[in-house]
């Protein structure tokens, strides 16, 4: 399973107070996040903020 920490799509919500992944997953992918089958989230992205600034280099 991936570091949703570390993932783009895992932002604080101010409204609720607390983190949520912004990927809106289908019952199939919701079920087998949930039931842990699955091995990796095929939406994680790293939060790579030094990304930009190593590309322009």
């Amino acid at each position: 399973m991936n570091n949703c920490d570390a993932c783009v799509n895992y932002v604080y919500d101010d409204e609720y107070e607390c983190y949520c992944c912004l990927v809106n997953l289908d019952e199939d992918e919701m079920y087998r996040f949930l039931s842990g089958t699955q091995q990796a989230c095929p939406y994680f992205r790293l939060d790579d903020e030094y990304g930009v600034v190593r590309h322009q280099n």
